[in-house]
């Protein structure tokens, strides 16, 4: 009796060795599973203890943590004809595990051509300046065609970036040469406005002068005197007439 006992405990230590991890799955948190009965899709499960019948039951894992996605170097030809490099990264995660198993056989490498494809039609649409000077504009256009696109797959898009533009070695020339005449630009017009409204403050103060011929003076002593401080040269200057009549009137009323 105990012999037959011992017998019957090992051959079921022996099933549930064999048959348990057939019937008994894990998910993990950040995991579905997709089961499918006799090659039919029958539920989606998960995370926690999964039961399963073996032999009958299969279950595929899907991860739906964001995956981060680097789009190879494009070589692309914009609108106004310019070739440049374009690097790109793509963020999406699986919103439908069932979809994404069953209507693509390859989810990632779909993704990953379908954002290449889009990157070179959208960018070719675009002008140089477009591409260096609206890239959030171009980066949300591309999320949206690339999301629709991959809808149907289960494959939710949040997030596409441009990384990086290079440039031939002639276009960096010729920008680095726009961009100097561009700042030569502004100090000339800079420079024109300081002197016209220089020549604006002039006129005031000839007005002035003009309208008291006393100021003239006054203005012509201060000059003497500024000139004065340097004692390292002789100045030799001539006195105005205009500058010695008010004390000559002064002479000639006294007398």
């Amino acid at each position: 009796m105990e012999a037959l006992f011992g017998s019957s405990l090992f051959m079921i230590i022996i099933a549930v060795a064999i048959f348990g991890p057939m019937i008994v799955k894990v998910v993990q948190e950040w995991e579905r599973g997709c089961i499918f009965q006799l090659g039919k899709y029958n539920r989606t499960r998960g995370p926690g203890l999964i039961f399963m019948l073996p032999f009958v039951e299969k279950m595929i894992k899907m991860d739906l943590r964001v995956i981060t996605m680097e789009i190879p170097p494009q070589e692309i030809i914009t609108k106004d004809n310019v070739t440049v490099k374009v690097t790109a990264v793509l963020y999406f995660r699986i919103v439908s595990p069932e979809n994404a198993v069953i209507k693509v056989l390859d989810y990632i490498r779909a993704t990953s051509q379908i954002s290449q494809t889009t990157l070179r039609s959208i960018l070719g649409q675009s002008e140089l300046d477009e591409l260096l000077s609206k890239r959030e504009e171009i980066n949300e256009k591309l999320q949206k065609i690339i999301d629709d696109q991959t809808e149907p797959w289960g494959i939710k898009v949040t997030v596409v970036e441009i990384k990086d533009v290079e440039l031939p070695q002639t276009m960096q020339r010729a920008m680095a040469k726009q961009a100097e005449a561009e700042r030569e630009k502004r100090a000339k017009i800079i420079h024109a406005e300081g002197e016209f409204q220089a020549a604006q403050r002039l006129a005031d103060a000839a007005k002035v002068i003009a309208s008291e011929p006393t100021t003239l003076q006054l203005r012509y002593l201060q000059t003497l005197t500024e000139i004065a401080v340097e004692k390292s040269s002789t100045i030799l200057f001539p006195v105005p007439i205009d500058t010695l009549k008010p004390f000559l009137d002064i002479i000639k009323k006294n007398e």
